[in-house]
């Protein structure tokens, strides 16, 4: 799909004529593929989606310089990609950054958002300021600092196989899906620009304004990347109708390892309400 210069791979599940549309933004280190388990319950629902792999994901987005990772531009894409595919009103969800740039959209483009479902990070307000406030969060998020170094990052992430990607995702992810991601990432140029958006992030986070649109934020408990600091604030910046639903012992890859739970949530917006149980 054609947005600019930039053409974007996007998976397309279920028959959106007529149906609720959901749109899934994937994290790091992953694709479009982590959605696939979440896709065919919602498309069995009823609920057409369509999953983008991301600017510089997508073979024929991938830019060249670290400046054109900044969030504005990745926002930028979404409401493109919504516009490219004449998707007037979506149910935005999001996974890591895709919940990064998924907060900044419903924020700053209400317009085009029935509903936010955020995964495992919440607003980036408040995880910003976790990282700057919490010293436990700011340890967890030490790996940002060494992905900003070009060259021993990209180096270590696809070394053996990508031996360390793999031990990351555990059990959570299943082979196949590891693979496909792994795959992706291997592609020539494919990591650095991925890592190009923990380059390019500056002060973003923080200015990203409050959420004004009916949000569900999905946490693990067993998250080791995200801390609880920053997690309990995120309600302080959502205006509209927010639900914080809270997984026990359920660790960071919730699309891939909860599926039913992801789809559960998404479908409770879908049809106007808050997850209940």
């Amino acid at each position: 799909m054609r947005v600019g210069d930039l053409v974007f791979d996007v998976s397309v599940a279920g028959e959106a004529e007529g149906a609720p549309v959901a749109l899934l933004l994937h994290g790091f280190p992953q694709s479009s593929a982590s959605w696939d388990l979440v896709a065919r319950q919602l498309a069995d629902a009823g609920v057409a989606t369509f999953a983008p792999d991301q600017r510089g994901y997508s073979p024929g987005a991938r830019p060249g310089d670290v400046d054109d990772y900044r969030l504005d531009a990745l926002v930028r894409d979404v409401v493109g990609l919504c516009d490219a595919l004449e998707l007037n009103r979506v149910h935005l969800v999001g996974h890591d950054w895709g919940a990064i740039v998924a907060w900044a959209v419903a924020a700053r483009h209400p317009d085009l958002v029935a509903s936010l479902t955020a995964l495992s990070v919440p607003h980036p307000a408040a995880f910003a300021w976790a990282i700057r406030r919490d010293p436990e969060q700011r340890e967890k998020s030490g790996y940002m600092e060494f992905f900003q170094q070009t060259g021993p990052a990209e180096e270590l992430l696809l070394a053996d196989n990508a031996a360390g990607l793999r031990i990351g995702f555990g059990d959570a992810v299943p082979a196949g899906l590891a693979d496909r991601h792994i795959r992706l990432l291997g592609e020539p140029g494919a990591m650095t620009a991925a890592l190009n958006w923990y380059r390019a992030k500056g002060d973003d986070w923080a200015a990203v304004p409050p959420v004004g649109v009916p949000a569900t934020f999905l946490w693990g408990s067993g998250d080791i990347a995200v801390m609880r600091s920053g997690v309990d604030r995120c309600g302080e910046f959502v205006t509209g109708e927010y639900e914080f639903v809270e997984l026990d012992g359920v660790g960071h890859w919730l699309p891939e390892e909860v599926p039913g739970e992801v789809a559960t949530a998404v479908l409770a917006r879908v049809h106007g309400g808050a997850r209940e149980g």
